[in-house]
């Protein structure tokens, strides 16, 4: 076990997998200048605890089963906004990562990352600064470089987007409204809604639009 006394980055971390927790908590314990100060398993508890841990760096997942991350990432930064949070996702980087950047997003990894780069990223927000990958860096880039007309699925919220891409996905209203814990009267509102502010007429334009647009993979 390294000797934490030299620990100078306070981490929280915010993943509703337990074994993903504790596999963060494994990369992290192996560095001298890191050490994690709490976590949570829900963005309920992540708003609520994240305060008493005082945390330099939190570690956000995207994907919670009570709230969208972005949410939550919402909530933290009006409530610490001194507070980097750094994403975590399953998701393919450049629509979500653009959006939690946005959002005050301090930088964005998926769980694909090696180790070497989560520890990297950390110590970089850690001390002020963006963290986003050489391929992300690369698409954000070229968005910048284009002169192009802002695209409908801009408009939406985070919780319409979400929808959008999981509807593109495959999954069902039903499917979605249990993995996000919402009702089915609820993900139909935001079907409809993303529906009527993106102009589409049912989900096989709304799915075709996705991969079109390379939102999902």
């Amino acid at each position: 076990m390294s000797d934490k006394a030299t620990a100078t980055i306070r981490v929280f971390i915010a993943d509703d997998h337990a074994i993903v927790r504790e596999g963060l908590k494994q990369i992290l314990a192996e560095q001298r200048d890191i050490i994690v100060a709490g976590e949570a398993e829900t963005g309920l508890d992540a708003v609520k605890l994240v305060g008493k841990a005082r945390p330099h760096v939190m570690l956000l997942d995207i994907s919670l089963p009570d709230r969208n991350g972005i949410e939550v990432l919402k909530q933290v930064r009006k409530d610490k906004p001194e507070l980097a949070v750094l994403m975590l996702s399953m998701h393919r980087e450049d629509q979500y990562a653009i959006r939690s950047l946005k959002a005050g997003a301090a930088g964005y990894l998926t769980k694909q990352s090696a180790p070497k780069e989560l520890v990297t990223a950390i110590r970089q927000v850690a001390a002020g600064q963006k963290y986003v990958s050489a391929a992300l860096a690369q698409t954000l880039a070229a968005q910048i470089g284009e002169d192009h007309e802002t695209p409908p699925h801009d408009s939406l919220s985070d919780r319409e987007y979400q929808t959008l891409t999981m509807i593109a996905s495959g999954m069902s209203v039903s499917d979605i409204a249990r993995e996000l814990s919402l009702s089915v009267k609820t993900v139909s509102e935001y079907r409809a809604r993303l529906l009527v502010k993106m102009k589409l007429k049912n989900s096989a334009e709304l799915t075709h639009y996705a991969i079109r647009n390379q939102l999902v993979g």
